[in-house]
C-alpha cells in the first residue's frame, strides 16, 4: 500500500488516536497528545530510511562506489592538511544492523561519512551574550539570538546532552547560514558527494539512539559513540527522492495536526460555553432547560478526558451554589445549626482542645446562594490545626504521616494505607505534634491549591497541609467540595515568595454557602452519583482511546513488515 493511501484510508485512526499527557507542548491541546499523527510521522521516517518510501532505481550508483569516492575525497583533504587522518572504525557486526537494506545500500559508520566540527563550538553564558541577529543553537534548537557567529555553512546538529534520543525525537536537525553553536550539540558536516544533510538528519531522528547514550545523572551522546552509529547509505538520487517525499508527507501531517488542533480547540470552547450556561442559570427551570440542551448531545460533547473533567468541576460549582439539588422548607434552619456550632466551638476553645481562629478577612458581597443558606467562612464553623514546622526525626509507629504526595485527586478519602511511614504516640509527643482526628478535612496550603482529602483514621500531617475539624451540623464531604470548587480563589488569595502558600488566616477565611444539614447530605449524595457517572464515561473513553492507540501501533507495525 502506498503511504498516501495509508494516510488517507486510515485518517480516522491517525486523527482519533489521542493520548492524555501531563504537560502541554507542541502537538497538544491542553493535555492531549496527538498520538496517531505522531506515530504517522515516525512511520514516514522509518519507511524512508528503510528504502520503502520511494521506488528503487537499479541503475543508480551503488553505495560501494560512494564509499570509494568519500575515501578518495578524505585522503585528498588529509594530504592538503584540511582534516586530520581518522582512526579506522570497526566493522559493523550483524547484530548492530537494525534492519535489512535494499540491494545497493550499505551500512556505514557515521564517522566515515561526516566531518566532526565540535572543536569549533564555543559556549557563551547568558550574561555574556549580546543580543543580535544570529541564531545561537543548543541541543534541541535555537535558544537565543546574538551579535556574532562561528559557522557559515550547511551543517547538521546532533544533541550531545540535554536532548532526547528515542525514536522520533528531534535528535538531529539541519542548519544553514551564519550561526553560533554551544557545546550541547555536536556539529557535523556530511561529505555531500555521498551523503545529504537532510538524509542523515532524517535517519538520526528516525532511529532509537538510546543504546549509544552514556551517563545516568547527565545522559550524553559523546563523540566516540556518535561516530560509531551505523547509518544506511544509498545512492544520492535515492536520498534526494526520499527527502523530497518525506517533506511532502510531513506537510500532510502538518495539515492533519492543524485540523485536529483546531477541532479540539473548537470542541473545548463549545464545552466550556455550554457548561457556563449551567452555572449562570438564574433558577431551577432555566438550569433544567440548559441541562436538557447539553444532555441531548452528551455523546458528542464529552469525548475527551478534559471535557469530562470540566463537567466534574461544573458539578461541584453547581453543588456549592445551591443549584444541584432542590431546597426543602422542612430542613432544619441553618441559623439554628450555626448557633449550635458556635457554642460547641467556643467550649472546645475554652477547654484548650483547639486554638482560637485567626482574625478572618471581611466577607465579600458577591456570593450568590439560596435564601435559606448562610454566607459563612471555614473559621466560623470549623476548628483547625496548623502542624508543627519541624519534621520528626524518627518514624516507628502506626499513626500515618501524611504529606501532599499522599493526596489522590481521584479519591476523597485517605487512610493508613496511603502512607508508608507513621509515628508512635511517643514520637508524636516528642515531636510536639497534633494528631488529626478521624473525619477531618485536610487541604493543601502550599503550591497546588484545591487538593483535599478526608482522613478515615487518625493521622499526623506536615506543614504543607492545613486541617479543618468539622463540628456538629457540618458534613466533611460538603466542605471538601467547597475547597475543590474554590481552587481559583485560593490561588488568588495565596501569598508567594519562592512558592505560593496560604497562611492560617487565608485558610480559615475561605467563604462559602452553608446549607441546612439535610441539604448538605443530599448534595453529597448527588455529587457522588454524578461523579461516578463521569468516572464511568471516562473509563469507557480511556478504553476506546486505548483501542485507537493499539490500532495506530498495529498500522505502523503492519506497514513495516
Amino acid at each position: 500500500m502506498a503511504v498516501e493511501q495509508l494516510i488517507t484510508q486510515h485518517i480516522d485512526t491517525w486523527t482519533s488516536a489521542l493520548q492524555t499527557r501531563s504537560t502541554a507542548g507542541r502537538g497538544s491541546n491542553g493535555k492531549i497528545d496527538l498520538y496517531g499523527i505522531k506515530k504517522l510521522r515516525e512511520l514516514i521516517l522509518e519507511l524512508a530510511v528503510r528504502g520503502k518510501l520511494v521506488p528503487q532505481d537499479p541503475t543508480d550508483e551503488p553505495a560501494s562506489e560512494l564509499l570509494k569516492r568519500v575515501a578518495a575525497e578524505k585522503a585528498e583533504l588529509v594530504k592538503q592538511g584540511k582534516i586530520k587522518k581518522q582512526k579506522p572504525l570497526p566493522e559493523i557486526s550483524e547484530d548492530e544492523k537494525p534492519f535489512e537494506l535494499p540491494v545497493g545500500w550499505e551500512w556505514v559508520r557515521l564517522g566515515q561519512l561526516v566531518e566532526i566540527l565540535d572543536h569549533q563550538r564555543k559556549p557563551v553564558t547568558k550574561e555574556a551574550r549580546s543580543s543580535g541577529e544570529y541564531p545561537y543553537y543548543g541541543a534541541s534548537g535555537i535558544v537565543d539570538y546574538i551579535d556574532d557567529y562561528i559557522f557559515d555553512d550547511e551543517l547538521v546538529l546532533v544533541g550531545e546532552d540535554g536532548a532526547k534520543w528515542n525514536k522520533g525525537d528531534k535528535t538531529a536537525f539541519c542548519i544553514s547560514g551564519k550561526v553560533w553553536v554551544n557545546n550541547h550539540a555536536h556539529v557535523i558536516k556530511p561529505f555531500n558527494s555521498v551523503l545529504l544533510n537532510e538524509f542523515v538528519s532524517c535517519y538520526l531522528t528516525a532511529a532509537d539512539l538510546s543504546e549509544y547514550i552514556t551517563g545516568t545523572t547527565v545522559p550524553k551522546l559523546n563523540q566516540a559513540k556518535l561516530v560509531s552509529i551505523p547509518v544506511p547509505l544509498s545512492s544520492l538520487n535515492t536520498q534526494f527522492n526520499i527527502c523530497s517525499k518525506v517533506n511532502e508527507l510531513m506537510s500532510l501531517c502538518d495539515q492533519l495536526e492543524q485540523q485536529s488542533l483546531t477541532s479540539l480547540d473548537a470542541h473545548s470552547q463549545l464545552v466550556e460555553t455550554l457548561l457556563t450556561t449551567l452555572t449562570a442559570s438564574q433558577n431551577a427551570e432555566e438550569l433544567a432547560e440548559n441541562w436538557a440542551r447539553i444532555s441531548q448531545h452528551f455523546d458528542t460533547l464529552f469525548t475527551t478526558e478534559a471535557s469530562i473533567d470540566a463537567l466534574k468541576k461544573n458539578i461541584l460549582q453547581l453543588a456549592v451554589m445551591g443549584k444541584l439539588v432542590p431546597q426543602f422548607g422542612g430542613d432544619t434552619p441553618v441559623k439554628e445549626t450555626y448557633e449550635t456550632i458556635c457554642r460547641i466551638k467556643e467550649k472546645l476553645i475554652k477547654e484548650k482542645v483547639y486554638q482560637k481562629s485567626s482574625v478572618l478577612k471581611p466577607k465579600s458581597s458577591k456570593l450568590s446562594i439560596p435564601e435559606n443558606w448562610l454566607h459563612t467562612q471555614f473559621g466560623e464553623v470549623c476548628c483547625s490545626i496548623v502542624p508543627n514546622r519541624d519534621k520528626p526525626k524518627s518514624f516507628s509507629g502506626n499513626i500515618p504521616w501524611i504529606t501532599l504526595p499522599s493526596f489522590d485527586e481521584c479519591n476523597i478519602y485517605i487512610n493508613e494505607r496511603d502512607s508508608e511511614i507513621g509515628l508512635s504516640p511517643e514520637e508524636v509527643k516528642a515531636f510536639n505534634a497534633r494528631v488529626i482526628p478521624t473525619g477531618s478535612i485536610l487541604m493543601s496550603c502550599v503550591g497546588r491549591f484545591g487538593l483535599t482529602m478526608i482522613n478515615k483514621c487518625e493521622v499526623v500531617i506536615n506543614q504543607q497541609i492545613h486541617a479543618f475539624i468539622p463540628l456538629g451540623g457540618v458534613v466533611a464531604e460538603y466542605l471538601s467540595f467547597v475547597i475543590k470548587a474554590s481552587k481559583k480563589s485560593l490561588e488568588g488569595s495565596s501569598t508567594s515568595t519562592t512558592i505560593a502558600y496560604l497562611n492560617k488566616s487565608n485558610c480559615e477565611s475561605i467563604e462559602f454557602g452553608f446549607p441546612p444539614l439535610e441539604e448538605q447530605k443530599r448534595i453529597v449524595d448527588k455529587v457522588n452519583e454524578l461523579t461516578a457517572m463521569c468516572n464511568l464515561v471516562k473509563f469507557r473513553l480511556q478504553s476506546a482511546q486505548q483501542t485507537q492507540l493499539h490500532l495506530a501501533d498495529a498500522l505502523t507495525d503492519a506497514a513495516l513488515t
